[in-house]
């Protein structure tokens, strides 16, 4: 299981000094030079890391990554931006990766934000997407840069982490007001993650600090500080790359010629990996059997951003909450209240067991994320009668499915090619075909399987362990008295407001029907559940007759953990082969490389939940492809990956 990074959440606690400059309460501490913030990130951080002669090297595809402990107000990662913009070349790429325990809340950011005027065009850019920021990791994307900010301790953060920086600001509160973070584990996490060569600026030149970085394997000089600092320091690594990975979880060491790739399916997976390939330079020829995208799981009227969480910190739990905070910041980008709605989302404490694992997740979790609230709150919060309290999701809402799918294949570099159903990979001199009936509709060398469960229809991919179920939803015409309805409700199943009219109501799980048509029993099952979760609400839309009733049906795609499938496709026989030791002794490393197929990802497997997870996962997958700092932490990725099944296929001894 990946650590658990979602404890011990607090916002920062700030004071403000008569000049507007904020100043933490818990460590007593300033967050930047009173003098002049800007000069001083200049002169401690920038120039030391050579940041402007570096930039200016970059060439076309290319990107660089800076590392930094304590986020703060921003205004490092600001600085950094605008100075890429200035100086880097086009077709090049930023990754800031940043690691706050105690983030700023949204108010708090903004004054501090406007304390910078010149930098108002990357602040104004920030605040937009700063929303949904829970523990974790949280990822924000700004054209050609890209800011990942972890949020929790530095030392389990980046012990998570799996990137590779170029040049670290090394910031955060002083040593003696924050001596638990300027600790040797973190000096030794720093080297874990650079080069030789990565550089490294910090604003202090205490002692103990250079001492630690010395011994991690860093070269450290002390310079001139900034206004009444006397010296500051900086250094490079001089110690080589170290890398923890198990050969069946490296990243595969194949590097394409060309950067094309061919995405199968146009679903929520599909247009995610297509438009994170596309946004990096790629060119992405899609592939659907259908007339148009979303046809399937990923159109439905309306797709709720439900956070099924567990108090416990799985993994499934960490991989929900990272790409909420994804998605809803996505969302902004299409049109409110036809396309999404952030109303919230209200889940009924519908019996005893269902109210403790609640009052579970409510002292797990920050109320910036949910809250407990009792039955008076709720029906105000919901505009109908209700029998219970429960947990309110203020940041969520519901989304129109295709809406998005539209939004992110909407982009030059991609080309959506319908009533095209490929049933044959085969690759040729480095390069993969796609097939349909002999004929070849796409060749490029990198193919992403995303077509849910049809993925397990092609040779390379049959083995993964796929399974459908179908869900049927409802859908219910407003009457002026629903219409009272403000907020999603979610119980054994989920109703929304109304869009265009029409409440969505469901939806059902169904593991052995396999007729694709509405069916009458499971209309009135999803209106019992609706007469469940609010007999008021069940009465103001009077549904009447099923026969009236509008339905659609999808059939979603799961794996046996329920977690998605997501990255790099290995040889299953090749694999069984080269790590067959493991079958006798779990515990062994083989130093074998993994018999990757070159160029063949596969994102699938999102179940109900497609709409949180898919997006992120294809941020997930353009890292594994383009050797970036992956957007979640390393064992995440992991139990995401497909070879976890090969591995307990070996380790179990299964057939």
């Amino acid at each position: 299981m990946p650590p658990d990074l979602t404890t011990g959440f607090q916002h920062a606690e700030l004071d403000w000094d008569e000049t507007g400059q904020p100043l933490s309460r818990l460590y007593g501490d300033v967050y930047f030079s009173r003098v002049s913030g800007m000069a001083e990130t200049t002169h401690v951080f920038l120039q030391p890391n050579r940041l402007a002669e570096r930039f200016a090297a970059l060439r076309a595809g290319e990107r660089f990554v800076i590392g930094e402990t304590g986020f703060g107000t921003g205004l490092n990662f600001l600085c950094a931006w605008a100075l890429f913009e200035r100086t880097a070349p086009a077709g090049t790429r930023l990754s800031f990766v940043s690691v706050e325990k105690h983030p700023l809340s949204p108010g708090d950011l903004q004054r501090a934000l406007a304390l910078w005027p010149e930098l108002q065009a990357q602040a104004h850019q920030l605040m937009d997407q700063y929303v949904a920021v829970n523990p974790g990791y949280q990822q924000f994307h700004f054209g050609r840069v890209v800011l990942t900010l972890l949020v929790g301790d530095a030392h389990e953060c980046l012990s998570s982490l799996d990137a590779r920086v170029d040049a670290w600001f090394l910031d955060g509160f002083a040593p003696p007001k924050n001596p638990d973070m300027w600790q040797p584990e973190l000096f030794n996490q720093l080297a874990r993650l650079s080069a030789a060569g990565t550089t490294l600026a910090t604003f202090t030149s205490a002692g103990g600090v250079r001492r630690a970085l010395k011994e991690a394997g860093f070269e450290i000089k002390r310079i001139p500080g900034f206004g009444k600092k006397w010296e500051s320091s900086h250094g490079r690594f001089l110690g080589v790359a170290a890398s923890a990975d198990t050969p069946w979880y490296a990243r595969p060491a194949f590097k394409p010629a060309q950067r094309k790739a061919i995405i199968i399916g146009a679903g929520l997976a599909g247009c995610a990996s297509a438009r994170s390939l596309a946004a990096r330079g790629w060119q992405v020829t899609v592939l659907e059997r259908h007339s148009d995208i979303a046809p399937e799981g990923s159109g439905n009227p309306q797709g709720v951003l439900y956070l099924k969480l567990s108090a416990h910190g799985t993994a499934l739990s960490q991989l929900v909450v990272s790409s909420f905070g994804y998605t809803r910041r996505l969302l902004s980008s299409l049109q409110r209240g036809t396309d999404w709605e952030a109303c919230g989302v209200l889940q009924i404490a519908y019996d005893d067991k269902e109210a403790a694992r609640q009052a579970a997740l409510s002292d797990a979790f920050p109320p910036s994320l949910l809250r407990a609230v009792e039955r008076a709150e709720a029906e105000q919060l919901a505009g109908v009668a209700l029998d219970h309290g429960g947990l309110f999701f203020p940041d969520a809402g519901w989304a129109h499915p295709p809406a998005l799918c539209r939004w992110m294949i909407e982009h030059p570099a991609i080309k959506l090619i319908p009533h095209r159903q490929p049933v044959e990979l085969r690759r040729i001199d480095g390069c993969w075909q796609a097939l349909q009936d002999g004929e070849i509709l796409a060749e490029a060398p990198v193919v992403v399987m995303a077509g849910a469960a049809d993925t397990a229809r092609f040779s390379q991919s049959a083995w993964l362990p796929l399974k459908r179920i179908r869900g049927q939803i409802t859908g219910l015409p407003a009457t002026e008295q629903s219409r009272a309805l403000r907020t999603v409700l979610c119980a054994k199943g989920y109703v929304a407001p109304p869009r265009d009219g029409l409440h969505t109501l469901g939806a059902s799980f169904n593991f052995a029907e396999a007729d694709p048509g509405p069916s009458d029993a499971e209309h009135r099952s999803n209106l019992e559940m609706l007469e469940e979760m609010s007999a008021d609400l069940y009465q103001r839309l009077s549904p009447g007759s099923t026969e009236a009733l509008l339905g659609r049906v999808a059939y979603r795609c799961t794996s046996p953990d329920y977690l998605p499938i997501v990255g790099p496709l290995a040889d299953p026989a090749q694999f069984a082969t080269a790590y067959a030791v493991l079958a006798k002794d779990a515990r062994q490393v083989p130093e074998t490389p993994c018999p990757w197929l070159d160029g063949l990802y596969v994102n699938t497997a999102h179940g109900s939940r497609g709409m949180v997870t898919a997006p992120l996962a294809g941020e997930l997958l353009a890292s594994w492809i383009e050797d970036e700092p992956l957007p979640l932490p390393r064992a995440l990725a992991e139990a995401c990956h497909p070879n976890r099944f090969l591995l307990r296929k070996l380790i179990r001894r299964e057939d």
